[in-house]
């Protein structure tokens, strides 16, 4: 069987600063709202439909009950962007929080960490060439 989707359901009260934070400065749209759901899609390669994010209120009717209101941590929502340069001026103009400076990282990564309104850390990444020797240490065997 294919999973036909796989996103993460986050619990904030804040459903309406999570989407306009979202559609604002990442390009999703929304695909479906309610006064206690939200579910947001990113345009994908060529059209398609890209990544999925979803929200609910803690007071929501659906069942099982759960989970608990998502209070900012343990976990990290990481989105790959193609100029994250461009990213981070955009989120720091619009006053966004950047909780990580923008930084080359050793692995191979250009990035930042900013904090949606609902707490989840994102960390916004742009692929690089990693710094010569760097993953060789790390490979099994």
């Amino acid at each position: 069987m294919k999973v036909r989707d796989l996103y993460p359901l986050i619990t904030t009260a804040r459903l309406a600063a999570v989407r306009d934070f979202y559609v604002t400065h990442f390009g999703f749209a929304v695909a479906f709202e309610a006064d206690w759901f939200l579910y947001l899609v990113g345009e994908g390669e060529e059209g398609a439909r890209g990544a999925t994010l979803a929200f609910m209120t803690p007071d929501h009717p659906s069942n099982p009950p759960g989970p608990e209101l998502f209070e900012g941590r343990g976990m990290i929502l990481t989105i790959e962007v193609g100029d994250v340069a461009a990213m981070h001026d955009r989120l720091t103009a619009s006053g966004a929080p950047i909780d990580y400076p923008l930084t080359r990282e050793p692995w191979g990564q250009h990035r930042f960490m900013t904090r949606d309104p609902a707490g989840v850390m994102i960390d916004v990444v742009e692929q690089v060439e990693p710094d010569p020797g760097f993953w060789p240490q790390y490979m099994p065997g």
